[in-house]
């Protein structure tokens, strides 16, 4: 017996009415002035950058060649290299309890409560908003010049920013399990411990990685304001207009962030492998 089959008639597209034309216009106007403002308001001209090619040519006449003296630049400078990497790892290390908290206390999937929910999550705001700079400068009042102060301020900063993405994470896996585990009467805890953390460690160690990455370069500004580290030899070399030291610093910085970069890349390959 053979059984007919109609033939599947194509869905025909939805027509675009005029209402969505003149919605879609709108916003691409919208776009458009708000970027006329934004180049009126930043001063942005292609003309000051083409005049001011000689300042930069002697600028560069001035860094280059950069200074290569053993005892007076290059040693002080791995040294200076070396602080600036250790406050940015000890800044990422010393966040991840107070991040972990705060992204499970944030996250739809493991916080019940509203209450503590929102709590945690205008926590995690509050510390994004605050730059580290601004944090570096509080701590520098409080503990005195040096990279404890950086240290301090990569872990105030980088709390917010890590829950933050780890809460992302932790909302963005399968709800099934967890639906299970609820009408089981599991807690919270028990949801957090036995199904959402167990799946998203990859997630957690790849960003975190990403952070450390970052939080090296940040440390590297935070000794501009008195936190230590190579920072604060490249802006005393700018100050003394020493600018042949400064782009010796600037190169020892380059070759710490690509290693870095080539650390945490090799460590997330071996994770995804």
């Amino acid at each position: 017996m053979t059984i007919l089959t109609q033939p599947r008639m194509a869905v025909p597209p939805r027509p675009r009415g005029r209402l969505g034309l003149v919605a879609g216009s709108a916003v691409a106007a919208g776009l458009v002035a708000l970027h006329v403002w934004a180049w009126l308001a930043t001063d942005f001209s292609l003309a000051a950058l083409a005049s001011g090619w000689d300042g930069m040519v002697s600028f560069l006449g001035d860094a280059l060649p950069p200074d290569l003296a053993w005892n007076a630049v290059v040693r002080p400078g791995i040294d200076a290299c070396l602080v600036t990497f250790a406050i940015g790892l000890m800044g990422t290390t010393l966040s991840i309890p107070t991040s972990l908290a705060l992204a499970v206390l944030g996250a739809r999937t493991t916080s019940r409560n509203p209450v503590i929910y929102q709590a945690a999550r205008s926590v995690m705001s509050f510390l994004r908003a605050v730059p580290d700079i601004v944090f570096a400068l509080v701590f520098v009042t409080a503990v005195g010049l040096g990279p404890f102060a950086g240290v301090l301020a990569l872990i105030c900063h980088n709390t917010g920013v890590m829950s933050k993405l780890w809460s992302e994470s932790m909302e963005e896996i399968d709800s099934g399990p967890i639906d299970a585990l609820r009408v089981a009467g599991a807690s919270s805890a028990q949801i957090a411990s036995h199904v959402v953390l167990p799946s998203v460690v990859p997630q957690f160690v790849g960003l975190l990685l990403y952070r450390l990455d970052v939080n090296v370069r940040s440390s590297l500004v935070l000794g501009l304001v008195g936190a230590g580290g190579v920072g604060f030899l490249i802006n005393q070399s700018i100050s003394l207009f020493r600018f042949d030291e400064m782009m010796t610093y600037i190169l020892m910085v380059l070759v710490m962030v690509v290693a870095v970069d080539l650390l945490s890349g090799a460590v997330r390959k071996r994770l995804n492998a």
